[in-house]
């Protein structure tokens, strides 16, 4: 063995948070290392810059004392801090520079050392966002009124600030299928439901790419165009780690603040290299949370996911639906499918061995959900045989669909139709397509939709989710090409800023946008837009080449008047389709204070969450827990307890919460791991600014969570607010109230 060791004589090391958020007041400290021989004397000088742009914002920091002196023995440290306070809006990523530098000669040279880095700076705000569709069909004329705007004067100037106004425009529904793929490519959470719609969204890049070489040649003018700013070769984009705080955190910080960032976020997805990369990483991750029964886990360490599995078999089968999946590129998931199809066979035989063994009447209704979405996915494999154990209960449900398909959702229908329809059962197929039809409703806004299609707290109970199967059956059992452009309608005006609701709602809602025809591009009519004394319009705004329009009005720019919108439609020569519908929408975002927010829950009260701090103090009984409120005063190196307390009203699915920490604190346990506790199980995954808890299935109950956090800095901070929410089904959620802390 041999040893080196590389020091300085004089070292400088700062002790940095992990991030920072508005509004908190902090003591930067430092620590300056002697390890020579002789009494060193000197100054540290603290510099604070913008990431982005490098310009100095000491001033904007109040760092008011940047330079200290410092006075440390030989063998010894000392240490310095620097009171900052951190401002609001500042909507960058904060660097920071610390040089110590002695005035004692070694050598005949001072000594000095210094270290550079950069820090998130998180946003004490929560994001609210209000929409407003401007849907049309055909040419002419038509008057909206966003009325939350229009009133939006009225509202609390003092915590209430506005962030932007974004309108967007298209004649063509697969440009929002595009804008919502890097959402999909970029979403952080490692489940193996998340990691597959990553690959998802490259290989329906890589798809559109090669499919429309017009689209590509736009997206590589895109990525080349250099004139305006570099966003793509930002400090902000090379710091992968710092992104992605960013993006878990406050993802409208590495928004598109303009045209030219909104090409190039999209133009880097279609990069055709990256895709490449992309995917490959993303299959390897899934390949590991594969069981050795062929199983996916939703989470590694928990169990085998059937759901999961037969999502992700699904999500496969939509890309060769498509053709969108290469033949190099299914040859490598030949093996993976095998087991996972061996998997749900098995649990489905399972399932029907369990009826027999308890003397069920097998001609009654025992069609499960899980049942009719393992037909839904079977169907997408016709190539590959069941299982021949399987094959008696395969034919059962197959018959259990056939007979009882009126008694369930209309999600659960429209995979019924499909699996039947595919197996050779038409009559039965187009039966269920005349019911759904007749059930529905259909207005010149909203399109087609049916009115109990409301969200639940099942994986089957998604309403976006169910508008795009049912445009998936309505377009390949029916060819009902009306029905199936009045359902996307609907299904747009679901579309939220960036993205659907969730995850799974946007691959689910890129796919049925997908299955139209295959030219990409053909009704470009002329749009006008007026909001305000704003003006729009598709000559000069719009994508070069496409027909999109996209323009974001920072929040110092939004007037109430604003939401007076007009909407002029015309088509582009007397060849053009006058009555083809046109979709867009207005989406206004606020921040309301993080401080100024109270306990909340949704309508139905599903669930509710209550979070209190503790400080733990050692007393001659052992341990005691002290309530900390605002008035209380920590010190550095306390310990505290992080107590969150859950209620749920009833059985749900894929639960996510989340549980804000402020910046002066660090976690004692960092590792993520799956966990039992109560019979309750859940994987816990500590991140830098937050702690997530997911929960495959959370039963009805009062759960208690607690966490260990030491305090490592001085000053004033706010610890945030604890959220949760069905990830599949986001209308149902909850926030407990905003708590700060004060160390001195």
């Amino acid at each position: 063995q041999q040893f080196t060791v590389t020091q300085k004589e004089l070292m400088v090391q700062p002790n940095a948070p992990r991030f920072v958020r508005e509004k908190d007041h902090m003591a930067f400290s430092a620590k300056v290392v002697n390890v020579g021989d002789r009494l060193l004397n000197g100054f540290t000088n603290l510099e604070l810059f913008d990431a982005a742009t490098n310009k100095p914002v000491n001033d904007l920091f109040q760092n008011a004392v940047p330079v200290k002196e410092f006075s440390v023995t030989a063998g010894q440290s000392t240490s310095v801090e620097f009171m900052i306070k951190i401002p609001e809006n500042f909507n960058s990523a904060l660097g920071y520079r610390i040089t110590a530098s002695s005035s004692e000669q070694a050598g005949g040279k001072a000594l000095s050392d210094g270290e550079e880095n950069v820090l998130p700076v998180l946003n004490n705000r929560m994001l609210l966002t209000e929409t407003l569709p401007l849907n049309m069909r055909g040419t002419g004329t038509k008057q909206f009124k966003f009325e939350k705007l229009l009133q939006s004067s009225k509202l609390d100037s003092s915590s209430v600030k506005n962030y932007g106004l974004t309108v967007e425009y298209t004649a063509n529904p697969a440009w929002y299928a595009v804008q919502s793929l890097p959402y999909l490519a970029e979403y952080p959470y490692e489940c193996a439901e998340q990691t597959f719609n990553r690959y998802y969204a490259n290989t329906l890049a890589s798809f559109i790419a090669n499919r429309a070489p017009r689209v590509k040649a736009i997206f590589d003018k895109w990525r080349n165009d250099t004139s305006k700013n570099k966003a793509l070769v930002s400090p902000l984009e090379k710091n992968e780690e710092l992104k992605s705080i960013l993006l878990q955190e406050t993802p409208w910080l590495v928004q598109a603040k303009n045209e030219t960032d909104q090409k190039k976020n999209i133009a880097l997805l279609f990069d055709m290299v990256r895709m490449s990369t992309e995917a490959e990483t993303n299959f390897n991750k899934l390949k590991d949370m594969q069981t050795p029964n062929g199983g996916f886990v939703w989470f590694k360490g928990g169990n085998d996911d059937r759901y999961i599995t037969q999502y992700i078999l699904t999500g496969i089968g939509h890309l060769q639906k498509l053709n969108a999946l290469p033949e190099e590129g299914f040859s490598k998931w030949n093996e993976t499918i095998e087991a996972a199809l061996h998997y749900t066979d098995q649990r489905i035989k399972e399932d029907y061995e369990e009826l027999t063994r308890d003397k069920a009447d097998l001609k009654k209704n025992h069609l499960s959900n899980t049942a009719i979405q393992y037909l839904y996915m079977r169907s997408f494999f016709p190539g590959t045989e069941v299982d021949k154990n399987a094959v008696k209960a395969y034919n059962y449900y197959k018959q259990q669909a056939k007979l009882f398909w009126l008694k369930q959702s209309k999600y659960l229908q429209g995979m019924i139709a499909l699996a039947l329809d595919r197996g050779g059962d038409q009559t039965t197929a187009k039966s269920i397509i005349a019911s759904l039809k007749e059930n529905a409703a259909t207005n010149e806004e909203l399109g087609m939709y049916w009115k109990d299609n409301r969200p639940g707290y099942y994986w089957h109970e998604a309403p976006v989710e169910t508008q795009s199967l049912l445009i998936e059956a309505f377009s390949e059992i029916a060819n009902d090409k009306k029905a199936v452009g009045d359902m996307k309608l609907w299904l747009l005006k679901q579309k939220q800023t960036q993205h659907w609701s969730n995850t799974r709602a946007t691959a689910e809602a890129c796919y049925a946008l997908l299955l139209q025809g295959n030219d990409w591009l053909s009704n470009e009519p002329n749009v006008q837009i007026t909001l305000g004394s704003t003006h729009l319009s598709s000559g000069s705004d719009n994508e070069d080449g496409t027909g999109y329009i996209k323009k974001r009005i920072d929040g110092e720019n939004v007037q109430p008047q604003m939401g007076n919108i007009s909407v002029t439609v015309t088509a582009p020569s007397s060849t053009g389709q006058k009555d083809a519908p046109v979709w867009g929408a207005v989406y206004w975002q606020y921040f309301e204070d993080l401080d100024k927010v109270t306990s909340a829950s949704t309508n139905t009260m599903p669930l509710q969450l209550r979070k209190q701090l503790f400080a733990e103090k050692n007393t001659g009984k052992g341990p005691v827990l002290y309530p900390v409120t605002d008035s209380s005063t920590l010190k550095v190196g306390d310990k505290l307890k992080v107590r969150i307390e859950l209620r749920a009203d009833r059985d749900m699915e894929y639960v996510h919460m989340k549980d804000l920490r402020a910046s002066g604190t660090e976690p004692v346990h960092v590792l993520s791991s799956y966990k039992w506790q109560g019979g309750l199980g859940y994987y816990e995954s500590t991140k830098d600014a937050a702690t997530n808890f997911f929960f495959s299935w959370l039963s009805k109950g009062t759960y208690v969570f607690e966490y260990p956090l030491f305090v490592t800095h001085e000053g004033n901070f706010s610890a945030g607010v604890a959220t949760i929410q069905c990830m599949y089904a986001p209308e149902f959620a909850a926030h407990s109230n905003g708590v700060r802390i004060n160390v001195k």
